[in-house]
């Protein structure tokens, strides 16, 4: 297929505003994204786009339906080739969508619960747009055979005609002055006995650490892309996305990355363990982040997470390669300060991307370690799906590069609720008055963002 695919390329010196790209180019589609990249000093490109015409494909599989890791790893390596070379350090095309944590069916997990979301939603993006922030320029692209390149070249003119202005709009809170804690699925009883369970596990040797997890259930949203605008401003973060399929929603404003791999090789995972709330007085806002960072518990979170990751990375890196150049650095966000490690690989030859995720899926960060020993402990005391959260979101290129983030302060929105996942990490020495605020904070970060 690669060789009969073309990329036409329309390049402006100018960083157009994502906001009114989609509105403009994306709304009216029936499946749209939006990885958005301008919200943090970061500077990462964001990409917005769908899948029409007729090379138009989104392919939506659940754990039970065959191996979606395969079938994804097959339908890029039938589109493998060269791309525009403006395009080779942001989105290059490929596939834009979400691994759901169920998948772990299919990497040494076990299937012990149904989601009603999708467990993995792939969109092949053959109409997109990449902002590239740092450098203030836009590409406007279209991925196409020779008989489309008409309807391609339309496409592009009126992009350039319909998305170069800026949409001011005001934006409401859609669940403003509700109670979250109500209407947690686990009340707050129930999640402190799941802690007692798993503090009961840690002291019999199964396991080192469990990464606990709730779901607060809210009714559904008129506009799930309203959700999103008003979650992005009030919690913005580097790897904040916006995923619609039909009546299916993904509002993500997730700081963490799961695992990102480079035109090189080189393979990278950036866990979170450890967070605590920002403070509106800057003294004491400085205080809480060197609490966090010094915090033995925090620490010794971390410690075990990195490990794991070291073990994931390893089984498809070059022997002695894999390395940890930043260990526990606190970043501060609008909402939380957090502690971050870089975990990093190059991979073997032989590997590509689809094989690094599945050597390092579902996220160890949201399981807790030994990986598969944990997961079956969390099979037992989690009372429902995960879902889309907890799994990987983000995009894999026909380069062989990936971006993906772990499903973290997310909404999921479909007609009939919208639910958002929280949780957090159990070890021996944990409080669990202090576990279980921690998980509230992670749900209302969400929603409400800092100081609600």
């Amino acid at each position: 297929m690669s060789t009969s695919l073309r990329w036409s390329v329309e390049h402006l010196d100018e960083a157009y505003d994502g906001e009114t790209v989609y509105r403009e180019l994306f709304a009216a589609e029936p499946t749209a994204f939006w990885l958005d990249g301008s919200l943090v000093p970061t500077g990462r490109a964001s990409v917005l786009g769908t899948s029409t015409g007729p090379g138009a494909e989104v392919v939506v599989r659940d754990a039970s339906d065959g191996d979606a890791f395969t079938e994804l790893q097959g339908l890029l390596a039938g589109r493998r080739g060269a791309v525009p070379p403006e395009l080779a350090e942001v989105f290059s095309g490929g596939y834009v969508g979400f691994f759901g944590y169920e998948l772990k069916a299919l990497t040494g997990g076990s299937a012990a619960h149904e989601a009603p979301t999708p467990d993995s939603l792939w969109i092949w993006a053959n109409r997109f747009v990449v902002i590239d922030h740092a450098r203030a320029q836009t590409f406007l692209v279209a991925v196409h055979t020779e008989a489309e390149s008409a309807d391609a070249e339309a496409w592009l003119r009126r992009a350039e005609r319909s998305a170069s202005s800026w949409y001011l709009g005001e934006r409401v809170t859609p669940f403003a002055g509700l109670d979250l804690e109500a209407r947690l699925e686990q009340d707050r009883e129930t999640y402190l006995a799941g802690i007692r369970a798993c503090r009961e596990a840690l002291e019999a040797g199964q396991t080192y650490e469990v990464c606990l997890t709730n779901r607060v259930r809210l009714p559904a949203v008129v506009d799930p892309f309203e959700f999103f605008l008003a979650q992005r401003e009030v919690n913005p973060a580097p790897y904040a996305a916006f995923v619609r399929h039909g009546e299916l929603a993904v509002a993500s404003s997730s700081p963490e990355r799961f695992l990102a791999i480079d035109a090189d090789g080189w393979a990278e995972c950036r866990p979170i363990k450890g967070t605590a709330p920002r403070l509106d007085d800057a003294e004491k806002d400085r205080i809480v982040a060197a609490e966090l960072a010094a915090d033995e518990k925090t620490r010794a979170e971390n410690l075990m997470i990195v490990d794991l990751i070291r073990n994931d990375l390893g089984r498809v890196s070059v022997p002695g390669s894999v390395q940890v150049p930043q260990l526990m650095a606190v970043e501060t966000y609008e909402t939380v300060h957090q502690l971050v490690t870089s975990v990093r690989g190059k991979l073997r030859p032989e590997v590509d991307a689809i094989d690094a995720v599945r050597a390092c899926f579902p996220p160890g960060s949201m399981t807790g370690a030994p990986k598969i020993r944990t997961m079956q402990l969390l099979d037992e005391l989690e009372s429902s799906a995960r879902g889309v959260y907890s799994g990987a979101l983000g995009w894999l290129s026909v380069d062989g590069r990936a971006d993906l983030s772990v499903v973290i302060r997310t909404a999921v929105l479909t007609p009939a609720e919208t639910v958002v996942g929280a949780g957090g990490a159990i070890v021996l020495d944990s409080d669990p008055q202090a576990e279980y605020d921690e998980m509230l904070l992670k749900a209302r970060a969400a929603v409400f963002g800092r100081g609600r």
